[in-house]
């Protein structure tokens, strides 16, 4: 099973090509979707937030074989599980399509379940770390979906 310690690293990358490459556009969609945070959707803003994202997907598969290594799964599995949730939301409420939103539901989801699934089954994670991992992974669009830009809009010159 050494390749689902990888998968997050694959999808994520193909998830960002989406976004930024092909079909693109997710910073002017992003824009129009969250106009009151427009002036802080930056370029920078998304280097470095995805920067941050392929490293932490990276150390999931870096940290495989030791004790932490599936809470490390879990929990950035449960981030991209919750940020298709966000794009399809975004594309529901904007009925437009968001860059970003087909690896989300076609990657981000199954893979989430079913390594959810595989993990508990197997006995390699206990419903406990599962759901706190689930929790702590979640968080993320409520301190940087919301919280970060909010921060930044106070200090940012539109």
């Amino acid at each position: 099973m050494n390749w689902l310690y990888w998968a997050p690293l694959g999808a994520a990358s193909l998830h960002i090509l989406e976004e930024f490459v092909y079909p693109g556009g997710f910073a002017a969609w992003d824009r129009r979707y969250r106009p009151d945070f427009s002036h802080t959707i930056t370029g920078r803003f998304h280097l470095i937030i995805n920067g941050l994202l392929l490293v932490a997907c990276y150390d999931v598969a870096a940290l495989r074989s030791s004790p932490v290594g599936v809470a490390a799964w879990l929990t950035v599995m449960t981030l991209l599980f919750t940020n298709a949730v966000w794009h399809l939301a975004g594309s529901v409420k904007s009925r437009t399509y968001s860059p970003g939103m087909v690896t989300g539901l076609l990657l981000y989801m199954p893979l989430t379940v079913y390594g959810f699934g595989r993990f508990l089954r197997t006995g390699q994670v206990s419903i406990r770390t599962a759901l706190v991992a689930c929790a702590v992974g979640a968080s993320y669009h409520l301190w940087l979906g919301k919280a970060l830009h909010q921060w930044r809009a106070k200090g940012a010159k539109p």
